[in-house]
């Protein structure tokens, strides 16, 4: 068939027709055939469903945006935290850890993997709140945890509260930095852990 036999027009209306289009641009000419009524049909179904689902995410509370779930999922994480704090608090004080949670080893062991994680940057592997770099010691930004000094309170509740809590809003932290609230990223019962290791490690400090 050549170019002469083909029918020309704006565009193909019958299915199965061929149409060489009116237009030719630099001497380039453009076949026409009517698409298949199954590919029209998703064509225009998907731009239905594009205004229909636009409308019901944007304009509706159908769906949850992005942000709500964000804030949703986040809330219910925080609710979680704050059941199992209440949860661990019910049976904690400072009796309990110190002679429970303290003289436990597997507990002091899961307290001291905690820390060791955590806390060594600020507090050093040692507790000491101090780094040695070629053999002159350098204060790290933690207090230290062995000089028998708790700033915030010597009972094994209040060491459990300030790393839950972190540094209070009203400390001017030490040395200008404040330590941030564990209880965010632990649970309270790794923040238990990690109190019983410190216990353990100052068993005088927390005598009687």
């Amino acid at each position: 068939m050549n170019s002469d036999e083909i029918k020309r027009g704006t565009y193909a209306r019958e299915k199965g027709e061929v149409i060489l289009r009116e237009h030719e641009y630099d001497g380039i000419q453009e076949f026409d055939q009517k698409l298949p009524n199954w590919w029209l049909f998703t064509f225009y179904g998907g731009i239905a469903w594009f205004v229909i689902h636009w409308t019901l995410y944007y304009h509706t509370e159908v769906f949850q945006t992005d942000q709500q779930k964000i804030v949703s999922q986040v809330t219910a994480l925080q609710e979680k935290k704050d059941a199992e704090l209440a949860a661990t608090l019910a049976s904690l004080d400072d009796a309990t850890l110190i002679s429970k949670w303290s003289t436990d080893p597997v507990i002091v062991a899961a307290g001291e993997a905690t820390f060791s994680i955590n806390c060594v940057a600020c507090h050093a592997a040692d507790l000491s709140g101090m780094m040695d770099v070629g053999g002159n010691k350098i204060p790290l930004p933690g207090l230290p945890l062995t000089d028998g000094e708790w700033k915030y309170g010597a009972k094994p509740m209040d060491v459990f509260n300030i790393i839950n809590k972190g540094t209070p809003v009203d400390s001017p932290g030490h040395n200008g930095a404040k330590m941030q609230a564990w209880g965010q990223m632990l649970t309270p019962k790794q923040v238990a852990e990690v109190t019983a290791f410190l216990i353990s490690k100052n068993p005088k400090d927390f005598e009687g």
